[in-house]
């Protein structure tokens, strides 16, 4: 089943990515490519919304279905790049159950990786279903 990544319809969204550094640029279209995989495999009714919040990539799941990821680049952190969830969830608290040492965790909102991190894409994409799918009735 191919994936079909989508361009980037939103050109702000599109000029974030261009501002990046390319080693961190090339990390987080990695992650946007993950994020509209996953939502693809979600069959949603209506599609993932890329915008901007904070000034940066947001992917917006519909309302009723889960909750926002944003993707997070700024050069003063301690860490290269994360990814953001929503700080009032518990998705974040969800994923240190579920994950153990595999993240790097930042509060109760992130998952923070350096540069030279390895991605570990099968837990990142588990990590996004439970975000686009926070609202869904539990099983």
């Amino acid at each position: 089943d191919m994936v079909v990544i989508p361009p980037f319809q939103n050109t702000d969204v599109k000029s974030v990515f261009d501002s990046y550094p390319i080693p961190i640029r090339e990390k987080l279209l990695l992650l946007r490519s993950l994020i509209f995989e996953t939502a693809q495999s979600l069959e949603m009714d209506c599609p993932l919304e890329e915008t901007l919040k904070r000034g940066e990539p947001s992917y917006i799941p519909p309302k009723k279905m889960g909750s926002m990821v944003r993707l997070h680049h700024y050069a003063n952190k301690p860490f290269d790049f994360a990814l953001y969830f929503m700080c009032k969830s518990t998705l974040v608290s969800s994923f240190r159950l579920k994950f153990g040492t595999t993240f790097q965790i930042g509060g109760n909102r992130s998952l923070e990786f350096m540069l030279s991190d390895h991605l570990p894409l099968p837990e990142l994409k588990d990590c996004i279903t439970m975000a686009m799918t926070y609202n869904l009735p539990k099983p």
